[in-house]
Formats: C-alpha cells, sequence, structure tokens
C-alpha cells in the first residue's frame, strides 16, 4: 500500500502567518480595544471561528489588569493539568509559577466528603494563593462557581479572572454569575464554548502583551 502525497503547506511559520491573516480577513475587530485584539485573535485561532469573538466580553481594564499582575510576577492559578501544560512557559515575563491544585492527594477526599466535584475541591486550595493572582478556568464550571463563592465569602482578590469554562451543564451559567457579578476584572467567553485550549491562547496572548511592554 502506498500513500499518497498530498499538496498542504508544511513550513510552522507559514502555517501561523496564513491562521492569522484568515481571521482578520474573516473577523471584524472594530469594536475592539487594542489592548484585546490580540486576545480576540488567539480565541478564534484556539476555536477555530472568528464567531468566537462575538461571545468575548471583558471589564473595563482587564487586560492592563493581567499584564501589569504578570510584569510583576504573579503566580497564574489553573483549573486543569491540560491548561497548565498549555501555557506557554518562556512567554511569562517574570518566570511567573503556574499553580494546578487538581491532582494533589487530598483533593479527591475533599471532594467526597464535601459531595462536590474534584475541580471545585481542588479551588479550595488556592485561597493562599489568590492575592494578586491571575485565574485561568479553562475547564469546569464548578470551579468558577466555587471560586466565585469563596471570593463572596471574604478569600483575597486575584488581579485578573480569565472565565471560560466549557460544557453543557453550568459553563453559560458559571460564566453569566462572573460578568454580572465582577468581584475583579475579567475576561470571559459567554455560552457553552471554552476549554483548556481557548483558555491558554487568552493568558498566553497576556503574557505576549506583558512581556513586550515590559
Amino acid at each position: 500500500m502506498t500513500i499518497a502525497s498530498h499538496d498542504y503547506i508544511r513550513d510552522p511559520d507559514a502555517i501561523y502567518a496564513a491562521s492569522f491573516a484568515a481571521i482578520r480577513e474573516d473577523a471584524d475587530l472594530s469594536g475592539i480595544p487594542a489592548d484585546m485584539q490580540d486576545v480576540a485573535l488567539r480565541v478564534a485561532h484556539a476555536i477555530g471561528d472568528t464567531a468566537a469573538i462575538e461571545d468575548l466580553v471583558w471589564s473595563k481594564n482587564a487586560s492592563e489588569a493581567g499584564c501589569s499582575a504578570l510584569a510583576n510576577g504573579a503566580p497564574v492559578i489553573v483549573d486543569a493539568r491540560m491548561l497548565a501544560d498549555g501555557v506557554i512557559r518562556r512567554a511569562l515575563p517574570s518566570d511567573n509559577r503556574v499553580i494546578c491544585t487538581l491532582g494533589l492527594g487530598n483533593v479527591k477526599g475533599n471532594a467526597a466528603r464535601g459531595e462536590t466535584t474534584r475541580s471545585a475541591a481542588a479551588v479550595d486550595l488556592w485561597e493562599n494563593f489568590l492575592e494578586g493572582a491571575v485565574v485561568v478556568i479553562g475547564n469546569a464550571p464548578t470551579a468558577l462557581f466555587r471560586l466565585l463563592e469563596g471570593i463572596g465569602n471574604g478569600w483575597p482578590r486575584p488581579a485578573l479572572i480569565i472565565g471560560m469554562p466549557v460544557g453543557y451543564v453550568g459553563a453559560a451559567e458559571s460564566k453569566e454569575v462572573l460578568i454580572k457579578t465582577a468581584p475583579t476584572p475579567f475576561i470571559a467567553l459567554r455560552g457553552r464554548r471554552g476549554g483548556s485550549a481557548v483558555a491558554a491562547a487568552t493568558i498566553n496572548a497576556l503574557a505576549r502583551s506583558a512581556t513586550a511592554q515590559s
């Protein structure tokens, strides 16, 4: 059996350039502030659909708050290992620590005792790291709900929350709570879409911006 040869772009730089040229041609970025345009482009790239830009929402000065926190060495707290792996470490401006507590040994037992998800139980271990941090949630709606509950009950406030959990149960609802309560600056993707790839793309965009500004 022979494998047919197909004509396709192989050069990674050419693929990158062609991808973002296509997004810019297809997307309407006229209503997006300059400091959020790279985030918007990378959200569309990660999802493979420029229509996702229409669901992207943010609070005033969200990009500035995230970039400043990263430049000052704030940790990046994430809800999933896949998301942690998607953070480009070399792009972080201050060798920022990336924290994921989901795999810690006591999380599974805590979740069972609390009759909640492991993702929510993992968030209970964030309290000591939250002050001034950048929080990125790209997997579990229960993680975002639990974070918002904790902040409402007096937990330290992060510098920025990137809320992009994915799914059919609770994802859209958790993001709407974030948007409506806005306990801190935030970037969110409305609706059921989200996930580790798009959340990682967002924090990586902010990291690049922070590095460029430093």
